[in-house]
C-alpha cells in the first residue's frame, strides 16, 4: 500500500467535488480520442484507445501551456537575454515540479534522462555498479535482487551490470493467481545474500497484471540488510499517490525511476529521482557541454551542481516543460481523486469480464485481495491473442495490446511455459514458435477511459467468442515470429491516414 498523506507536495486545488469534477472535465482533452479509422466491414469509427499502459495520450491542457511557454524560446546556460533567462528558470522549475509530484526531500536530486525509465534503469545501473563497496571482509556487494514480474528494463541492466541477479518469485492469491512479489521469499533472499547485496530493484506495479507492490516496506527490508532500493515507477505514476518518502527513513526509496510518455507527456524525457550521494565521487556517465567548469586540451573539470552534471548537452525543453505541467495538473486534481476514479473503473471492468465464456484473466483480478491499477490481461479459448488483437482493431476500433509487453519471463511463467525460476523450456523454440508466439491480450486505461470504453470492448469480445470460426476464417497467422495476424481481404495503410512530406507540401502551399 502507498500511503496518499505522504505521496506529493503539490496542493490539491478545491474541494474534492471540485477536484471530481474537474477530473471528468478533463476527460475529453486529450489528443486523439476523436481519431477515426475505417473498419474491415466497410464502417469508419473513431478509435477506442485502451493501450495506456505502452504510452498514455497526450494532455492538450498541458500542451497549450508549453505553446504559450515557447513563445520566450531560447536555449538555457545564459542570463544575458530575456529568452534564455526565462527557460533556464523554467527547466530549473520542471525539475521542481518533479521533485514535489514525488515529494523528494532536499537531499534528493532529479535528473531528466532518455525517453523513460529504460534510460533512467540503464544509467542507474552504471552508477551504482561505480558505487559498489567492499563489505568488512572484502566481499564485494554486487547481488541485485529482483522480482519475476519485471519489465525488461528493469531487470537486464542490472544483469548486463551486477555481479549476480536474484529473482524472487511472487505470492498466490487464494484463487491460485499471482500476486505481488512473495514477501517471504524477498526476506529470505535479502537474508541469505546481505553480506554481497548491494541494491534491490522492484517494481511499484506489475505492467502485466497491474499489481501493486508494497515498495515502501521493501526499501526498510533493503536498508536493514545496508542495501539500496530501486523502484521503477513506469506503470504507477500516472495511477497511484507516490512518494520516495515513506513512515520513516528507513522506507525512503534511494532511486526512483518514471516515464514521461506514461503520464499522458509523451515526448517528454525520462525521469531519476535519487539520493545526491549516489553520485558523490563519480564522473557523470556522459560529459559534453553544459556540464564543466573548465576545459583546456589536457584536462576538464566537471561541475559538483547537481542535476546540471548529469544532463550534458541542450535539454529537452519543451518535453519537459510538458512533463511538468502535467504533473502540476495532476497534482492540482490530486492524485487520490485519480486512484479512486480508476479504481471504480477497474473493478467494473473485472466484473464485465468475467462475465465473458471462456475469457481467462491473468494475476491476482479480486480488488478485495490485491491492490492493483487498471492493467487487464487476457486470453480467450482456443484463439490466439494476436488474432484476438487484430480482430478488435479491424472490426471494432478497439486499441489494445498483445504479446509478452516486455516481460517474457513473467508471461512465459504465467501461461505455465516456464518453470518456478522463469526459465524456459529447451524445446521453446518450437512451443514459442511463428505459429504459437506466447503471450496475452492487454487492456489498460488512462484518465480519458469511461465505463463505455469498457462495454464495447465487453461486447466486442463477446461477439468474438461467439462468432469465433467466422473471424479467424478471414485472417491468417504472420509467419514472422511476432503472433501477429491479418485480415486476408481487408488492410490499413499508415499513409493513408498521414503523410509527413505531404502535410509540410499542404501547409506550405497555404502560406
Amino acid at each position: 500500500m502507498i500511503e496518499p498523506s505522504l505521496s506529493t507536495r503539490i496542493e490539491p486545488m478545491g474541494s474534492l467535488p471540485e477536484r471530481r469534477d474537474r477530473l471528468e472535465a478533463l476527460r475529453t482533452a486529450f489528443d486523439g480520442l476523436d481519431t477515426e479509422y475505417p473498419l474491415a466491414d466497410g464502417t469508419t469509427a473513431p478509435r477506442t484507445y485502451l493501450d495506456s499502459a505502452a504510452s498514455n495520450l497526450r494532455l492538450t491542457v498541458a500542451d497549450e501551456i508549453v505553446r504559450d511557454a515557447l513563445r520566450h524560446y531560447a536555449n538555457t546556460h545564459s542570463q544575458l537575454h530575456f529568452g534564455a533567462r526565462i527557460m533556464t528558470d523554467l527547466y530549473h522549475r520542471a525539475h521542481a515540479v518533479v521533485g514535489d509530484f514525488v515529494d523528494a526531500p532536499d537531499d534528493y536530486t532529479v535528473v531528466f534522462n532518455g525517453s523513460g525509465v529504460t534510460g533512467g534503469l540503464n544509467r542507474m545501473a552504471r552508477v551504482l555498479a561505480e558505487q559498489r563497496d567492499r563489505t568488512a571482509n572484502g566481499t564485494r556487494r554486487d547481488v541485485v535482487i529482483t522480482t519475476m514480474m519485471e519489465h525488461h528494463a528493469n531487470d537486464l541492466p542490472h544483469r548486463k551490470h551486477a555481479g549476480e541477479v536474484v529473482h524472487v518469485p511472487l505470492e498466490k492469491d487464494p484463487d491460485g493467481e499471482a500476486g505481488r512479489v512473495d514477501m517471504q521469499a524477498l526476506q529470505e533472499a535479502i537474508r541469505t545474500h546481505a553480506d554481497r547485496l548491494h541494491y534491490v530493484a522492484v517494481t511499484a506495479v506489475s505492467n502485466v497484471t497491474g499489481v501493486v507492490n508494497p515498495v515502501h516496506e521493501i526499501a526498510r527490508m533493503a536498508h536493514d540488510a545496508g542495501a539500496l532500493c530501486v523502484v521503477d515507477a513506469a506503470q504507477s505514476a500516472a495511477h497511484l499517490p507516490l512518494s520516495v518518502q515513506g513512515a520513516t527513513d528507513e522506507e525512503r526509496i534511494d532511486v526512483l525511476c518514471m516515464s514521461g510518455h506514461k503520464i499522458y507527456a509523451p515526448g517528454s524525457p525520462g525521469v531519476i529521482v535519487a539520493r545526491k550521494a549516489l553520485f558523490a565521487g563519480l564522473e557523470p556517465q556522459e560529459v559534453g557541454g553544459g556540464i564543466v567548469d573548465f576545459v583546456d586540451t589536457e584536462h576538464y573539470d566537471i561541475m559538483d551542481d547537481l542535476p546540471e552534471r548529469e544532463e550534458t548537452g541542450t535539454p529537452n525543453l519543451p518535453g519537459a516543460f510538458l512533463l511538468a505541467a502535467t504533473l502540476q495538473i495532476l497534482g492540482r486534481i490530486g492524485m487520490d481523486v485519480i486512484e479512486e476514479d480508476e479504481r471504480e473503473l477497474t473493478q467494473y471492468a473485472l466484473e464485465r469480464f468475467q462475465d465473458i465464456d471462456g475469457l481467462h484473466l491473468y494475476g491476482s483480478h479480486r480488488l478485495e485481495v490485491a491492490e492493483r491499477i487498471g492493467v487487464i490481461t487476457f486470453n480467450l479459448d482456443d484463439l490466439p491473442h494476436g488474432l484476438v488483437t487484430a480482430i478488435l482493431n479491424d472490426y471494432f476500433g478497439i486499441a489494445v495490446r498483445n504479446e509478452c509487453f516486455c516481460a517474457q519471463p513473467f508471461v512465459r511463467q504465467l501461461l505455465g511455459i516456464s518453470d518456478d525460476r522463469g526459465v524456459a523450456p529447451d524445446e521453446c523454440t518450437d512451443t514459442c514458435g511463428p505459429r504459437t508466439q506466447p503471450g496475452m491480450v492487454r487492456v489498460s486505461f488512462g484518465l480519458y477511459n469511461t465505463q463505455a470504453d469498457v462495454d464495447r470492448t465487453v461486447d466486442a469480445l463477446t461477439d468474438i467468442v461467439a462468432n469465433a470460426d467466422a473471424y479467424r476464417s478471414t485472417y491468417r497467422p504472420l509467419l514472422d515470429g511476432s503472433g501477429d495476424w491479418e485480415h486476408t481481404e481487408f488492410s490499413f495503410e499508415p499513409s493513408e491516414a498521414f503523410v509527413l512530406e505531404d502535410e509540410v507540401d499542404r501547409r506550405l502551399a497555404a502560406l
